[in-house]
């Protein structure tokens, strides 16, 4: 049996927040508080990934932006440890793009520089490097900024694999 990819609720931030804890620590990790605010806000949309059991071991969030163009941002996305290696990142990833396919407009997103696996993922989906943050992370880890050119909404998973 597979995870189960659906829309995050509040009763998840806390869920969210203990994984940002685990995976993110040093790099300034999400609060229960930050993930709901996030929920809150119109133009967020966050997606939970959840066990056969129904405990949430990912999440993925994506922001679409009207401000004088169609442009999305890609907040988050994390899986479990438990759970890396399953395809959850790039099954929480389809979701995002998919959004942001159908809202019309680029997508950007920032990574640490020293994140092997999320790089491949994201140049899988089309990313490219287009920039350097340097000291970005609460750590003083640098991330690169990545973007991802408008596309149309048909495209798949699927044909992108």
């Amino acid at each position: 049996m597979t995870a189960v990819i659906e829309p995050m609720t509040a009763a998840d931030a806390a869920a969210c927040g203990r994984i940002e804890a685990i995976l993110f620590d040093g790099d300034g990790p999400w609060t229960e508080a930050a993930f709901r605010s996030e929920l809150a806000a119109p133009h967020c949309h966050y997606f939970v990934a959840r066990s056969p059991e129904g405990a949430v071991i990912g999440y993925a969030g994506i922001a679409l932006l009207d401000g004088g163009g169609r442009d999305a941002e890609v907040h988050t996305i994390a899986v479990d440890t438990s759970w890396q290696g399953r395809g959850l990142g790039r099954r929480l990833l389809d979701r995002l793009v998919a959004l942001a396919d159908a809202h019309g407009g680029p997508v950007h997103l920032e990574v640490r520089t020293d994140n092997q696996p999320a790089l491949e993922l994201y140049r899988r989906f089309g990313f490219e490097i287009v920039g350097t943050r340097k000291r970005y992370y609460h750590s003083g880890a640098d991330a690169y900024t990545m973007t991802r050119p408008a596309r149309a909404a048909a495209v798949s998973g699927e044909e992108r694999s």
